[in-house]
């Protein structure tokens, strides 16, 4: 590598520069184009559907993306208003609700998304009065009408409810299976 012939210095002068040595301006510069573009995957999976900020990190983090990056365009969505939690929760229990599940298993899907229990309190308590609508649609959706004819069907039809995130209290309430 070295060249007994020439000088020490003149060696060094050839030697490629050390990433480490490069201007500040070119490191911002490399900073700012990372953070655009985890910002641009960002958005593209926004608008397929609403993610939280950590959904968000996870998949960016599996792109292989600067966790930096990531940070500075998560903040910048939410600035931007192009990522709102409190939207997705909204979203999420209507959506959720309307295809037959429960506050319980609302709540726990919510909470896997990284959010807030006060920010999901804020959107299931309004909907306390509806929770026995839903319960009975869902029921009669899978079941009909007809009540438990016996222990049995009874235990299927509670298993089935419990599973979609309703409270035993309100399954024992709708099915009333007579002791």
């Amino acid at each position: 590598m070295f060249d007994q012939s020439e000088s020490f210095e003149q060696q060094m002068e050839d030697l490629p520069l050390n990433d480490l040595a490069q201007d500040p301006a070119s490191n911002q510069a490399d900073a700012a184009a990372a953070i655009d573009e985890a910002a641009g995957v960002a958005l593209r999976l926004l608008v397929t559907r609403e993610h939280s900020r950590l959904e968000l990190t996870r998949k960016l983090s599996a792109r292989g993306l600067d966790p930096n990056a990531i940070a500075g365009a998560l903040d910048r969505l939410i600035d931007e208003g192009a990522l709102d939690e409190s939207r997705l929760a909204a979203h999420y229990v209507a959506e959720r609700a309307d295809k037959g599940f429960g506050p319980l298993r609302i709540r726990a899907e919510l909470r896997d998304k990284g959010l807030a229990d006060s920010l999901i309190d804020r959107y299931l308590q309004p909907m306390n009065d509806t929770w026995p609508e839903v319960l009975a649609r869902t029921h009669e959706r899978r079941f009909g009408q007809s009540q438990p004819s016996d222990r049995s069907d009874y235990a299927k039809r509670a298993r089935f409810l419990e599973q979609r995130g309703f409270t035993p209290d309100s399954i024992r309430r709708l099915l009333r299976f007579p002791d």
